[in-house]
């Protein structure tokens, strides 16, 4: 595990890590990304990261697959009736404080 404490902008901010990755990349990606970086007032590795991340949500998203099991009983839950919460059906009935016109 990693404690970085670093400032950007005269800002301190500490962060806690358990990992680290290392890749190459070209001069012209670089700079890109540092000049992207900066004019989104983000460190580099703030700005990588987030991207990185972003990217895996959204190609996980399409991939999740849940076991038949669980979906039979999601759709079960759905097919069934509502079940009545008394203080919700209490609050329900009160007269209302504020009508629309």
């Amino acid at each position: 595990m990693y404690a970085v404490c670093t400032y950007y902008r005269g800002v301190p901010a500490v962060t806690t890590t358990a990992g680290r990755l290392n890749f190459r990349i070209s001069p012209d990606a670089e700079q890109r990304l540092r000049v992207a970086a900066e004019a989104s007032d983000q460190t580099l590795t703030d700005f990588v990261l987030g991207a990185a991340e972003a990217r895996a949500e959204e190609v996980l998203a399409t991939r999740t697959v849940v076991t038949s099991d669980y979906f039979d009983r999601l759709l079960s839950a759905l097919d069934d009736p509502p079940t009545p919460i008394p203080e919700l059906v209490r609050v329900a009935r009160r007269d209302r404080r504020f009508t629309q016109r």
